[in-house]
C-alpha cells in the first residue's frame, strides 16, 4: 500500500476516488466531454454518438468505432442543453437527442460520421408543461417516437412527420427512459422515482399495466432472442428481469460485489448480447461492468469488469464492449483556477469481450480496487470500536457540516501538513479557532469531500452517498438549464434505500437532534421545518436553515441555547447535525459582509461551540467532528475534493498529523461505529474508520476560544472586487449562484492583487 496514495488521477490510465477506491479500467481509453449520461450506437456499429450532459460546456461526439477516435464535437453552452435521450433512425440517417430543460427534441440528419443540425421538434402543449425529455425510443417503422419527460411524469408519443405530440400520458414519478420494443408492440417506461416500470400499448397509448420493481429503476434493456426485459434498479443495486409473455418481475438479481452489503452499487446502464446470452450491466457506484450469464433457467453474474469513474452506459458492437464513465479518473488539482463541477473529464473504454480467463482476472481486480485501502489499522485499546456491537468511552457525537472550503484555502498557511500557502485565502488571521483546532487536536491533510457540489454533498454527508437521481440532475440546476434544486428532502428520487443518518439513528435507538439540515423556512408557519418527513420533531425550529445573512453567530447562540437545556436536564442527544454554512459567502455583493468577514463569523461559531462543549460535563464522552459538504469554492493543489476536517475530542488532543486517507464516509463511519449504528452504504461499510485519529489516552483539557482577528462586520462597498459579478448571483439557496464565477470573485477579493490562474478547461 503506497501511504502517500491521493485522490485523482495517477498517469494516464489509473486514479482513485475521493472514497478511496482504486480506477483501473479495461481497455483503451477515449477522452470525452463532460458526464457523458447518454449514447446509441448506429443501425451499422460503425459510431458511437454520445451526450455529454455536464455542468460546463455540454455535447454531442461523434465517435469512429473502427479507429477509436472522436471524429466530430457539437457543443451546446448554456442555456441550451442536451440530457440522457439519444436514438438513431431504423436507417441510420436520423439522430434524436433529448434537449432537457429547451423542452425540445434534437434532430440531425448524419451522414458519413457527421452530424448536421436541423430545427428541433418543439415539445409543447397548451398547458405550457415543463415536459424536460429524457430517454427516447424510435419506432421500428421511423414514424414516431417515443420521450420519457422526466419532470411532467409522462410520455409523450411524437409524430415525426407532423413534427407535433400525437399524445402525452401520465406515467410514474421522473420518468427516466422510454423503451420500445423491437416489434414495437410494448412501451415500457422506467419511473425513477418510484419502484415501478410503466407498460403501454405504443399505438393507442393506452397504459397497459404498471409492473412493480425495486427502488429507482433507469435504464431498460431487451433479450433480442427471448423478448425478456431488463430493468436496473439504481437505489436496490439489482436488475428486475420482466418474462415477455407475462409481463411479469420472474426474478430479481443482486448485482452487489458483496452479498450482505448495504447499496452502492448504483446500476445505471444495460445491454444484451446479439445471441440473448448475456446481459452487461454498468454499475456506476462500483466502477464496473457486470457480465450476467442468461444461458440458463435463472441468471446469474458470471464476472466483473473494472472501469473508471462512474460508468453510465454499456454498448455491444461486434466483439468490442465500450463504457461511458462520466467522471474518468477523477479531478486533479484545481490550482489552475478550475471549477471542479466543470474540470472532470469523461472517458470512453474500449476493449474486447473478455473470454473466462480474462473476466476471472477482471473480477479479482474489481474486488481489490474496492477493498484495498490500507491504512486502518487498530489498536485493541482505541476508542473506536470494531463494529456497531462495540462499546466505547464517547457516547455523544456532534457533527457539523460547513459548506465548500478546501484545504489549502484555509489550512494551506498550517505550517505542518501537505499545504500550499501560496493558495490560502482564509489563514489564520480569519480563522484563528480553526488554526488553532488542527493544531491543538490532529491535522488531517488528506482528507476528501466525496462530493462535486452541495447537491451531492449534502447527501454524502448525510446518507453517505448521493443517489443516481442526485449525480445525473445537479448539473442542469447549477448551469442553469431550467432545473430545480431538489435534492434536500424535497424529492424522494433523490432519497437512498437506508435514508439518511436520522433514519438509521431511529433504526438503531439513538436518540438524535437536527440543526439546520434540511431544513427549509415555512413562510405560512413562519418557522424553521423539515423538509424530510422523517425527521419527525427531532429538530430545533429556531435555528435557521440556509439563510446567509442571518450570522452564524445567532445559530450557534441558538445551539447553545438548547446544550445548556441538555446539560441541566441530563438529556443530551446522542447524535447532533449542525449546519454552520455561512464560510460560503455572498462573494463581494454591495452591502453583504465580506467573504473574509463571513468566514471569520463562521470560524468563531465553531470556536464557540467547541468552548461549551469542552467546559461541560459532557465533555468527557464527546467527540465533534467537523467537515465541509463539499470543496467547490476554492483551489487545491493535491485534489480539487480535497477539504477540511476536524476531529476534536479528549480522545483526539494529540497535536499529530494524520495523513490517512479518509473521506466524508469515514468520518460518518466513525460516527456510527461510537453511536453503535450500522452502515448506511457500501461506502461507508468500506471506509476506514479514523482509527489513527484517536488514542485511548485522553486529554480532558478544555478549549480556549479565539477571539476574532479581523472584523467580523465588514461589509462590501460599490468597488470592492467582483462587486458587479456578485450583484448578478443568487445567494438564496445552496450553491444557487454561479459557483464558477463565485470563485473568481473570491479570489479577486482574497488573494490581494495575485492574477487569477488561467482556467485551462471549460
Amino acid at each position: 500500500m503506497n501511504l502517500n496514495r491521493t485522490a485523482g488521477p495517477v498517469g494516464e490510465n489509473t486514479g482513485f476516488t475521493p472514497y478511496n477506491t482504486a480506477l483501473t479500467p479495461a481497455g483503451q481509453q477515449i477522452t470525452l466531454g463532460n458526464f457523458p449520461m447518454g449514447g446509441a450506437l448506429s443501425p451499422d456499429g460503425r459510431y458511437l454518438v454520445i451526450s455529454n450532459d455536464g455542468q460546463g460546456t455540454q455535447s454531442l461526439q461523434v465517435i469512429d468505432t473502427n479507429t477509436n477516435k472522436v471524429v466530430q464535437t457539437i457543443e451546446y453552452k448554456s442555456p441550451e442543453a442536451l440530457y440522457l435521450g439519444v436514438a438513431f433512425s431504423p436507417d441510420g440517417k436520423t439522430l434524436y437527442a433529448s434537449a432537457g430543460g429547451n423542452n425540445k427534441i434534437r434532430q440531425f440528419t448524419f451522414t458519413d460520421g457527421q452530424l448536421s443540425e436541423k430545427p428541433a421538434i418543439l415539445l409543447k402543449d397548451s398547458k405550457n408543461s415543463n415536459f424536460y425529455p429524457a430517454g427516447l425510443s424510435v419506432s421500428p417503422d421511423g414514424a414516431y417516437l417515443y420521450v420519457a419527460n422526466n419532470l411532467d411524469h409522462s410520455v409523450s408519443k411524437v409524430d415525426l412527420g407532423t413534427q407535433k405530440i400525437v399524445q402525452t400520458v401520465s406515467v410514474g414519478k421522473n420518468p427516466y427512459t422510454a423503451f420500445l420494443s423491437k416489434d414495437g408492440k410494448s412501451l415500457y417506461v422506467s419511473n425513477w422515482g418510484e419502484s415501478s416500470v410503466t407498460l403501454l400499448n405504443p399505438e393507442t397509448m393506452e397504459v397497459k399495466k404498471t409492473i412493480p420493481t425495486e427502488l429507482h429503476p433507469n435504464a431498460i434493456a431487451e433479450n433480442p432472442v427471448t423478448g425478456d426485459i431488463y430493468i436496473s434498479n439504481s437505489d436496490d443495486d439489482s436488475v428486475s428481469i420482466i418474462d415477455a409473455k407475462s409481463q411479469q418481475v420472474v426474478q430479481t438479481l443482486s448485482v452487489k460485489p458483496f452479498n450482505q452489503s448495504p447499496t452502492g452499487s448504483q446500476p445505471d446502464a444495460l445491454t444484451v448480447s446479439k445471441d440473448g446470452k448475456t446481459l452487461y450491466v454498468a454499475n456506476a457506484g462500483n466502477n464496473d461492468v457486470v457480465m450476467i450469464d442468461l444461458s440458463s433457467k435463472k441468471a446469474k453474474i458470471k464476472g466483473l469488469i473494472p472501469t473508471a469513474w462512474y460508468p453510465t452506459g454499456v454498448y455491444l458492437n461486434k466483439d468490442k464492449v465500450m463504457v461511458t464513465n462520466a467522471k474518468g479518473l477523477g479531478a486533479g488539482p484545481n490550482d489552475q483556477g478550475q471549477y471542479i463541477g466543470s474540470m472532470i473529464e469523461g472517458t470512453l473504454s474500449i476493449f474486447d469481450t473478455p473470454n473466462e480467463h480474462e473476466l476471472n482476472q477482471y473480477t479479482k481486480q474489481v474486488f481489490s480496487n474496492l477493498t484495498d485501502k490500507g491504512e486502518g489499522k487498530r489498536t485493541g485499546n482505541n476508542p473506536i470500536p470494531m463494529n456497531p456491537e462495540g462499546k466505547s468511552p464517547i457516547k455523544h457525537v456532534i457533527y457539523i457540516i460547513k459548506e465548500n472550503r478546501t484545504y489549502d484555502q484555509v489550512f494551506g498557511d498550517l505550517g505542518k501538513g501537505n499545504g500550499d500557502p501560496s493558495l490560502t485565502s482564509f489563514g489564520e488571521k480569519i480563522t484563528p479557532n480553526l488554526h488553532k483546532l488542527a493544531n491543538q487536536f490532529v491535522t488531517f491533510d488528506n482528507f476528501y469531500a466525496d462530493a462535486e457540489i452541495s447537491a451531492q454533498g449534502h447527501n454524502w454527508s448525510t446518507a453517505a452517498k448521493a443517489n443516481d437521481y442526485t449525480e445525473k440532475n445537479w448539473m442542469a440546476n447549477y448551469s442553469s438549464r431550467k432545473r430545480a434544486y431538489d435534492f434536500e428532502g424535497d424529492n424522494e428520487a433523490a432519497y437512498p434505500k437506508a435514508g439518511f443518518l436520522w433514519n438509521n439513528a431511529h433504526r438503531s435507538g439513538v436518540s438524535f437532534r437536527d440543526y439546520g439540515e434540511f431544513i427549509n423556512f415555512d413562510k405560512a408557519k413562519n418557522q424553521w421545518v423539515a423538509t424530510d418527513p422523517s425527521i419527525g420533531d427531532n429538530f430545533d425550529p429556531a435555528f435557521p436553515g440556509w439563510n446567509l445573512d442571518i450570522s452564524d453567530l445567532d445559530r450557534q447562540a441558538e445551539w447553545e441555547r438548547e446544550f445548556n437545556e441538555f446539560v441541566k436536564n441530563d438529556n443530551l442527544p446522542q447524535l447532533q447535525i449542525v449546519r454552520l454554512g455561512n464560510d460560503h459567502t455572498q462573494g463581494t455583493k454591495v452591502g453583504k459582509l465580506t467573504p473574509e468577514a463571513m468566514v471569520a463569523q463562521n470560524d468563531a461559531a465553531v470556536g464557540k461551540l467547541v468552548d461549551a462543549v469542552s467546559h461541560s460535563k459532557y465533555w468527557k464522552d464527546t467527540a465533534i467532528f467537523i467537515t465541509q459538504d463539499d470543496a467547490q469554492n476554492g483551489w487545491d493543489h493535491v485534489d480539487a475534493h480535497r477539504t477540511e476536517a476536524l476531529v476534536i475530542s479528549p480522545y483526539t488532543q494529540t497535536g499529530k498529523l494524520d495523513s490517512t486517507f479518509y473521506d466524508t464516509t469515514s468520518m460518518i463511519r466513525t460516527m456510527e461505529l461510537i453511536l453503535g449504528m450500522k452502515p448506511m452504504s457500501q461506502y461507508d461499510a468500506s471506509s476506514i474508520p479514523m482509527y489513527n485519529a484517536f488514542t485511548h489516552k485522553p486529554d480532558f483539557t478544555a478549549y480556549q476560544y479565539e477571539e476574532p482577528r479581523t472584523s467580523l462586520e465588514e461589509k462590501n462597498g460599490n468597488n470592492t472586487p467582483g462587486a458587479q459579478i456578485s450583484a448578478k448571483l443568487d445567494f438564496s439557496g445552496a450553491d444557487h449562484a454561479n459557483e464558477d464565477q463565485l470563485n473568481q470573485v473570491l479570489w479577486e477579493k482574497t488573494m490581494k492583487g495575485k492574477p487569477y490562474p488561467k482556467n485551462k478547461h471549460k
